[in-house]
């Protein structure tokens, strides 16, 4: 039982790193100037990422050093 946990929490910690690259592109993509006539939908992109990656981790404890390697959680 302990081996599908393992795994389930490997895979949470899989989709976290997702999500944090996907809020790193969006940092890069509002400090460039391409993108500024959607500057506000990015933005708006952002803060939900965030508010996704908060919640995900409280839901699942997820403590800092956890997140920073997926692959053995």
């Amino acid at each position: 039982m302990q081996g599908a946990k393992t795994f389930r929490r490997g895979r949470i910690l899989i989709f976290l790193k997702q999500l944090q690259v996907k809020r790193s592109t969006l940092m890069q993509q509002l400090e460039q100037p391409e993108f500024k006539s959607i500057e506000q939908v990015i933005s708006g992109e952002l803060k939900a990422v965030d508010d996704i990656i908060q919640q995900f981790t409280h839901l699942f404890e997820i403590q800092e050093n956890e997140s920073d390697n997926p692959t053995n959680p």
